[in-house]
């Protein structure tokens, strides 16, 4: 039976606020316990039930992380999906540290992403397509929210996210590179050369779009033309097009 010290600890860590204090998160689900496992996330301890830890028992006797077996009530007590009954886990944060645009790679930059839903997505979208780092401004979501990581299915032990103020980031590292940014107005996604050196690939808010301080950097305003009457896209699925159209494009060159 879970201690209220833990119970406690655990409903801490769905606040920001106490996660940064913490420096620790959580992981819901079986398939993102798997991948943080697999990851080189220091994890703090584990719940899970009978039937997990028996079929997952080879894989959890690698690790030392303290191992708790809890009854699927217990989990969904305390966690935030509404049915889980296999595991939780609680990780280590890592540090936020820079992250610089080396060639031939592209960087996703994030501004202002406020739906956890949404970077989540981004997150998987990014891993799917090869994208290992994500520089995000100070106000987009917090990269270790529960939704974030659960929605990332995993993605997260794979992507690198770096949070800072935008203007000053692109101020020291954006120049004479490309800069593309999507926008409702622009140049047509299809009829843009992506460079074979890289470059930065700029989101925006799901309502405003990019702001006007982060849009001064951008070199390429890009828009999916639409074909339809949907009024307007989401962003995950907007990050999911562009850079589908990226690499298929830098495939071929």
């Amino acid at each position: 039976m879970l201690s209220k010290n833990r119970i406690k600890y655990i409903n801490s860590l769905k606040v920001k606020k106490y996660r940064q204090l913490s420096q620790s998160f959580i992981v819901e689900g079986g398939k993102s316990v798997l991948e943080l496992l697999d990851s080189d996330y220091e994890i703090e301890f584990l719940l899970t039930t009978p039937e997990f830890e028996q079929k997952y028992s080879s894989i959890l006797s690698l690790h030392s992380a303290v191992t708790e077996t809890v009854t699927a009530q217990e989990l969904e007590g305390v966690g935030s999906f509404q049915t889980n009954d296999s595991c939780l886990a609680v990780a280590r944060t890592k540090q936020n540290v820079f992250l610089s645009q080396e060639k031939p790679e592209f960087v996703l930059i994030l501004d202002d992403i406020r739906d956890p839903g949404n970077l989540g997505t981004i997150i998987r979208v990014a891993d799917w397509y090869g994208i290992r780092k994500i520089v995000c401004s100070n106000d987009t979501t917090d990269f270790y929210n529960p939704k974030v990581v659960a929605a990332s299915k995993g993605s997260f032990t794979r992507v690198q996210t770096f949070y800072t103020d935008l203007a000053t980031y692109l101020t020291g590292n954006a120049s004479g590179k490309s800069v593309a940014g999507a926008f409702l107005g622009g140049q047509s996604l299809y009829e843009f050369e992506f460079p074979l050196n890289g470059g930065f690939i700029i989101m925006g808010n799901e309502s405003n779009g990019i702001s006007e301080e982060v849009a001064e950097f951008v070199t390429s305003r890009l828009t999916i033309p639409r074909i339809g009457e949907a009024e307007s896209l989401n962003v995950g699925i907007a990050t999911a097009i562009i850079l589908d159209n990226m690499c298929r494009q830098i495939s071929l060159k």
